[in-house]
């Protein structure tokens, strides 16, 4: 089944953003309501964070996670994937750097929510879609993967609402002759189905390692959580050595905020510090399926319920 607004069938997706908006005006009355929210502070208490090129997929009956969030977007598309019925939610923070397997990930992702249906007993019922995030940039990143993404959700075979699309100018506002982008990023309670800006007081394990992925080549979305067993799952995953490293760290903030960002006049404050974080980590691992993932095997962590931190557990 192709896209739905409103119940309306999208024949074809516009090859522009604009059109979209021109055709389907009900679309900005959601985004309105959701530029208009002050950000909340998000505990990590019951939360499960997803990085740049990861997504979760979490089941309201999970004892452990009741939000799934992601922030520190510009020129990235946040997507939010939820079953009517059941109330399973997927979080996925796409960059748009492996456009030709997009369309793999979202069958990946609709295969299991649609598994966990079926566990559940749950066979009605629709799946909505809420895409949230980048703006008008001057490259027009935002505008191509917020494209790529409604194609590869209208070629998928079931039956998906377009609910939200915050996206591209509907997310962009002007401060001092130059666009930014209004949301940064998302929580979702997978219990209500409620989603809101967010910010986050801690990220979870392993950030310098998820981060290297996007530094080094790793192109490939990972599925960092499973909710049956409540447990977050890092890796397996392996990069070649980063060229030059030792000469990116002897760079000024300023020449690693232009070259390694998308956007740089609209990256959040922290960027250059989690860059040079990230690049150390890559210094001092440069082999990470041999020195962090032994046997091939993943890195999982258990949520403690009162800190909300994540504990390592063995296997």
């Amino acid at each position: 089944m192709p896209l739905l607004i409103n119940g309306v069938i999208i024949t074809d997706v516009p090859n522009d953003i604009n059109s979209l908006f021109n055709n389907y005006p009900q679309l900005e009355e959601s985004s309105l309501r959701l530029v208009s929210l002050d950000p909340k502070v998000v505990s990590p208490v019951a939360l499960v964070y997803v990085c740049q090129r990861e997504y979760a997929i979490v089941s309201p009956h999970d004892k452990s996670i009741s939000i799934v969030g992601t922030d520190d977007t510009t020129t990235c598309c946040m997507a939010v994937l939820r079953h009517s019925t059941s109330g399973v939610t997927s979080l996925a923070h796409f960059d748009g750097s492996a456009p030709q397997s997009t369309n793999k990930y979202i069958e990946n992702m609709i295969k299991r929510m649609e598994e966990m249906n079926i566990s559940v007993g749950i066979s009605d019922g629709r799946f909505e879609l809420h895409l949230i995030g980048g703006f008008n940039d001057s490259r027009h990143y935002s505008e191509d993967l917020v494209l790529k993404l409604l194609c590869a959700y209208h070629r998928q075979t079931i039956n998906i609402e377009l609910v939200t699309a915050c996206v591209c100018k509907l997310n962009n506002t002007i401060r001092n002759n130059i666009n930014w982008p209004v949301i940064y990023g998302i929580a979702v309670n997978v219990k209500t189905g409620d989603i809101f800006p967010a910010t986050f007081t801690d990220k979870g394990p392993d950030i310098p390692l998820r981060s290297a992925r996007y530094y080094t080549g790793c192109h490939e979305m990972l599925d960092i959580y499973d909710s049956n067993m409540s447990l977050l799952r890092i890796g397996p995953f392996n990069y070649s050595p980063m060229r030059g490293v030792d000469l990116w760290l002897q760079q000024s903030d300023e020449f690693i905020l232009q070259h390694l960002s998308t956007s740089p006049e609209v990256e959040p404050p922290n960027f250059v510090m989690s860059a040079r974080t990230t690049l150390k980590f890559i210094q001092k691992n440069p082999f990470p399926g041999v020195t962090i993932f032994a046997d091939n095997r993943p890195r999982y962590y258990r949520k403690d319920d009162l800190t909300g931190q994540w504990l390592p557990i063995c296997y």
